[in-house]
């Protein structure tokens, strides 16, 4: 039997391993090793930092789904999964880090000690946590199975949230915006970045309306000045200066959830062509966010956005949204829909994008982003944050 503590109730597990089971039925997949840890979490509950090593969900057709990684996380998966803890199983510590064996090899033989090593067996090949020398294991191991490639299968799952999902990415909405009112009123020339990133993480975890902050997928990201050209670097321990800019790319997390949300601070007075920006990326946003209904297309999104980009003078050559939620790092998107041109992902209502509409200029970076929920009435904006550049003298 279990004890775990579940966020959400069994059934919603049991939903989503009904919907995963027949997206793999459909492929004729007959067992999927589930090694991205935000899909493990989403199947089953699992919640731990332990995606430094080798660790699985295994999923078949039938029967609970078995949790495998590191012996020693076998009791966090006790205390997160759902599972019955004959479904738990660990692998000795001298498969770690090991240049004479790997945890791949052990897998194996669980796999065959279960009796699906003769199917068709599905891994997630293009993700952070699943490599070349894994999946040279599994096929030297495993002779008498056929392998295929299921990359984004458990992602595309998740795409659709259900309502106690939306209502974790509400509270992780109430944090970072506690975490943006915070920079406002603590930056100001001369404090040390470090300083200032440090207040930032602090909001973060304490969190915000009574609900506490988990860490987030992303690191902050806080560049100013010719360091806000480029679109992810993080801090030091320079001070803030009079007469640059600083684009503030973070996000608050609730159990897992991640909300993230851009602004920017000038400090001092803004040049015309800041000014010039920030109108040109709100009315790119507004008419973006027309287009943010069920039964659009992602590729409308940004085609409205770039359309009135272009028509203040200003191209963005990068997608300008993406899907996200359940993350775990270094991502906090799910790795499915993007806004760009030629994304033809329907819209449908319980899905949540960051719409990131993120000019770099010459000298600097512009960033005013949305964390959006797609509603049967449109999109509705997550964050009540003011929509402008931020100018603080």
């Amino acid at each position: 039997m279990s004890d775990a503590v579940l966020h959400f109730p069994r059934s919603e597990y049991d939903d989503r391993i009904a919907r995963t089971r027949a997206a793999m039925a459909d492929r004729g997949i007959d067992l999927m090793i589930v090694s991205d840890p935000s899909n493990m979490c989403w199947l089953t509950g699992y919640d731990g930092w332990s995606f430094y090593v080798h660790q699985a969900v295994l999923l078949s057709l039938e029967g609970e789904p078995v949790w495998w990684g590191r012996a020693m996380d076998g009791n966090g998966a006790k205390r997160t999964a759902f599972m019955d803890h004959g479904n738990i199983e660990g692998y000795p510590d001298h498969y770690v880090q090991s240049i004479e064996r790997h945890p791949m090899d052990h897998l194996s033989g669980l796999i065959e000690q279960r009796g699906w090593d003769k199917g068709t067996i599905s891994v997630e090949m293009d993700n952070y946590w699943f490599t070349a020398a894994a999946f040279a294991s599994l096929q030297q191991h495993l002779p008498n199975a056929a392998f295929s490639d299921a990359q984004g299968l458990v992602n595309w799952q998740r795409s659709v949230k259900s309502d106690n999902e939306v209502e974790f990415m509400r509270r992780a909405a109430r944090i970072v915006e506690a975490m943006h009112a915070q920079i406002v009123e603590l930056a100001e020339p001369g404090l040390a970045k470090n300083k200032l990133a440090a207040e930032i993480q602090r909001t973060s975890i304490l969190g915000a309306d009574g609900h506490w902050g988990d860490y987030c997928a992303f690191v902050p990201m806080l560049p100013s000045g010719m360091d806000a050209t480029a679109p992810h670097l993080t801090w030091d321990d320079r001070p803030f200066k009079s007469g640059e800019s600083t684009f503030f790319e973070i996000g608050g997390c609730y159990r897992r959830y991640n909300c993230p949300q851009s602004r920017t601070l000038f400090l001092g007075k803004p040049p015309q062509k800041y000014l010039d920006a920030e109108k040109a990326v709100l009315d790119a946003v507004e008419a973006g966010l027309e287009q943010a209904r069920p039964g659009k297309r992602c590729e409308d999104i940004a085609n409205a956005f770039n359309e009135t980009l272009g028509r203040h003078g200003f191209v963005k050559d990068s997608r300008c949204g993406y899907s996200i939620g359940l993350s775990y790092p270094p991502d906090w998107g799910e790795r499915t829909m993007s806004f760009r041109a030629g994304d033809m992902s329907e819209l449908k209502p319980g899905m949540i994008f960051h719409f990131m509409p993120a000019l770099w200029l010459d000298d600097g970076g512009l960033e005013i982003t949305e964390p959006i929920l797609i509603t049967e009435d449109g999109a509705e904006c997550l964050c009540t944050t003011e929509r402008k550049l931020f100018v603080k003298d």
